[in-house]
């Protein structure tokens, strides 16, 4: 069964109504089913013009479900966005980015997604929506553990919101095993937000591809408020900021040179942080 609703309405109704899987720009839809075939009921939300665009207000700034990710680059947002735009920019090719979603990255739920460290920084919220109504989880709630989310049967996402709390510089790093189009090895979102008497009032440092779900480093965070910003920042960050980290060994590292390049990603992107001299 395929279904096309052309309103969130019609979407909720249908999810009630047959279950199934989401469809909007495809990108995970299709290469996760491999060689089965699909017997379960499809909705297609790519029509609704509701769930798309960026909206900015005083106090959040809200991605619709549909938005994709050349969308958010090309939209005007406040600098601590712009981590997550570099994230975006690393989001497979030019045409995985015109036709992917930030919420389907959000819902692939991969321990490599790009999307994830930079919101996770951005104290993201997920809005759901059901015939029972709509829900909000903070994103670290949302995401649960690998490729698994709390989304419940009939729920469909439809935003991403950020509660404007944090207005400092941002950076987002990526190592993987060449430059473009690829998985990552390890990656880092930093925001560095100052005071007026130039040291840090706020930091918020997330590290993905390194535990089966990005983490916050809490600790760090709390270490760096008070420091000066200046050269060196990213020298306060020490091993044992990392210790939460569980990397795993693959193909593509070993869990030791995973937390290796953390550490030292963590140091770049704070030192990425400060203001330009």
């Amino acid at each position: 069964m395929y279904l096309r609703p052309g309103t969130l309405g019609e979407a909720v109704e249908a999810l009630a109504a047959h279950g199934g899987r989401v469809l909007s720009g495809g990108t995970d839809f299709f290469p996760t089913l491999g060689d089965r075939p699909l017997r379960e009921p499809v909705i297609d939300i790519s029509g609704i013009g509701e769930l798309a665009g960026v909206s900015v207000t005083a106090n959040e700034i809200r991605i619709g479900a549909r938005t994709t990710w050349s969308t958010l680059v090309a939209t005007p947002l406040p600098r601590a966005f712009d981590a997550l735009k570099a994230a975006a920019r690393e989001v497979g090719s030019i045409q995985i980015q015109n036709a992917g979603t930030v919420a389907g990255n959000l819902c692939n739920a991969s321990p490599a997604a790009d999307g994830v460290p930079p919101l996770f920084a951005l104290d993201a919220v997920v809005e759901l929506r059901s015939t029972a109504g709509e829900r909000h989880l903070p994103l670290e709630e949302f995401i649960t553990g690998y490729r698994k989310t709390a989304i419940r049967p009939g729920e469909l996402v439809t935003a991403i919101i950020v509660p404007r709390t944090i207005e400092g510089r941002s950076a987002f790093l990526k190592l993987g095993a060449r430059r473009y189009l690829v998985i990552s090895i390890a990656m880092v979102a930093a925001i560095v937000e100052s005071d007026r008497d130039g040291r840090v009032s706020q930091a918020r440092i997330a590290v993905g591809a390194c535990s089966a779900v990005a983490q916050r480093l809490r600790a760090l965070e709390q270490d760096l408020v008070g420091a000066p910003i200046g050269s060196g920042l990213g020298n306060r960050v020490t091993r044992e900021h990392l210790t939460s980290l569980t990397p795993i060994g693959d193909v593509r590292a070993t869990a030791e040179y995973r937390r290796d390049a953390a550490l030292t990603l963590v140091r770049r992107a704070l030192d990425a942080c400060l203001p330009e001299s």
